[in-house]
């Protein structure tokens, strides 16, 4: 059994993870300031802290002992990084600068990073780990900051990180609600009232749509393996674009056409191959498969 640190495991991605290791009778700290994770999300096995990764001694006392952190805390929320740059860089630059650093103090053994695929900005799919970066974003920046934070720790300190660079991730508890939620919970939630589905811009914009339980098993795999933990960024994708009018085809109903949103990537697709050779991963539900399981969840 190993002590293992879930950052933001009260959100989406980190609740599902938490439940997860909690599953496997480790012992899981959570540590989320439910600023946009939700009390209801955490396992109730999990041992439960309200802080804030921007609180570093808070950090470096609860790290105390632990193995392995998963770093997944952050504001993922595109536009507020536009519109408040100041706030988000502290809570996603310098968070993740304490995470580091507490790890560090604490002689934890690794560190797995919640990247994005917003580092790659404007560009031509599909992108493998080695494509240019060119953030389009604030966020997308602050987690390509953080990427180097992970390697320079490695190099400097020798703590073992690995960055996931996460595609598109849709599944249960993925909220219609918040700055930058995603067109999937918003069309079921559009669907569910009888709502027309609103197309941003042509509606031939693409994404690349990895579900959750299969992001949950990629972080686990990032921490048992031993072949890259040098922090070098790992895509975590389907390798697929699907398009917004597609995804509406396969939720169903009217649609109607609202305005193009600053900051977004026009196409997404990932190059999954390292991923696969490094970590033995790749998806296993695809974005038809988990549509329908939402679905049919919603009693739609």
């Amino acid at each position: 059994m190993s002590k293992l640190i879930v950052t933001g495991g009260a959100g989406f991605i980190g609740s599902h993870l938490v439940d997860k290791l909690v599953s496997e009778g480790h012992e899981v700290v959570v540590i989320d300031n439910l600023m946009l994770g939700k009390k209801e999300f955490i396992n109730k096995k999990a041992k439960f802290y309200k802080k804030d990764i921007r609180d570093y001694q808070s950090l470096k006392k609860l790290f105390k002992s632990a193995d392995v952190v998963f770093h997944l805390a952050a504001d993922p929320r595109l536009p507020i990084s536009i519109d408040d740059p100041l706030t988000t860089n502290d809570i996603n630059v310098n968070g993740t600068l304490n995470v580091l650093w507490a790890a560090k103090e604490n002689k934890v053994k690794k560190v797995i990073f919640s990247s994005s695929c917003a580092v790659y900005g404007v560009g031509d799919p599909p992108f493998g780990e080695d494509s240019p970066v060119n953030p389009a974003s604030p966020y997308g920046l602050h987690k390509l900051i953080s990427e180097k934070y992970c390697q320079l720790f490695f190099s400097l300190y020798n703590l073992s990180t690995v960055c996931l660079r996460y595609f598109n991730v849709f599944g249960p508890r993925k909220l219609a609600t918040g700055g930058y939620p995603m067109v999937i919970p918003i069309f079921l939630e559009q669907r569910k009232k009888g709502e027309k589905l609103t197309v941003v811009g042509d509606g031939e914009s693409t994404r690349d749509y990895v579900y959750v339980s299969d992001v949950v098993e990629a972080n686990i795999f990032a921490w048992r393996q031993n072949k890259i933990n040098d922090g070098r960024p790992i895509n975590i994708g389907s390798g697929r674009q699907t398009s917004v009018n597609e995804i509406a085809a396969l939720i169903g109903g009217e649609t109607v056409h609202i305005a193009h949103r600053l900051g977004e990537m026009r196409f997404i697709e990932a190059d999954n191959s390292l991923a696969w050779s490094v970590l033995g991963w790749k998806p296993k539900i695809g974005v038809e498969t988990g549509i329908a399981q939402l679905k049919k969840e919603m009693g739609l």
